[in-house]
């Protein structure tokens, strides 16, 4: 391949890559900080009513150390129960679709301050009579006059 091909392809790739799951603020020069969710820890837990869900937030720090931080909120919120992954895939967004009812737990919004090492975790509380099944993590990050939001699947079982 010549070397404007693999401009081309990088380029394309970038573009493609760079809008799952995370928001870039714009900052005068540099890279901006950016915050996407979550560890894959956070999802992958099973968990149980009574819980919290801790979502920590993955930081990259931008390259510009005299940028000022631009204004960020970080959102996140379980929806369910829902009996099976793919009954939550095939009604995601009509809530109407759930198996036993609605159940919502959110977490508060949390507006890192873009300081070096920090390190933002949204804390969602389940509550003690929360339905078992598969619930859909909904995360936001609003930063800089627009966002992004994204998916996930979380399971909850019943108390032990």
């Amino acid at each position: 391949m010549n070397a404007r091909r693999l401009v081309v392809i990088a380029c394309l790739a970038l573009l493609v890559t760079s809008g799952c799951g995370s928001w870039r603020s714009t900052t005068a020069a540099g890279v901006p900080t950016t915050y996407t969710c979550c560890d894959g820890e956070d999802v992958v837990t099973i968990y149980q009513p009574g819980q919290e869900m801790a979502v920590h937030w993955i930081v990259r720090p931008g390259t510009d150390p005299a940028a000022k931080p631009v204004k960020a909120e970080l959102t996140a919120r379980l929806t369910g129960p829902y009996r099976e992954v793919s009954e939550l895939k095939s009604t995601a967004g009509d809530t109407a679709q759930h198996a036993w009812g609605e159940m919502t737990f959110e977490a508060e919004p949390v507006r890192p301050s873009g300081a070096a090492g920090e390190q933002p975790v949204s804390v969602i509380s389940i509550a003690e009579d929360a339905l078992p099944g598969y619930y859909n993590l909904i995360f936001a990050v609003l930063q800089g006059g627009g966002g992004v939001s994204g998916a996930s699947v979380v399971r909850v079982t019943p108390k032990a």
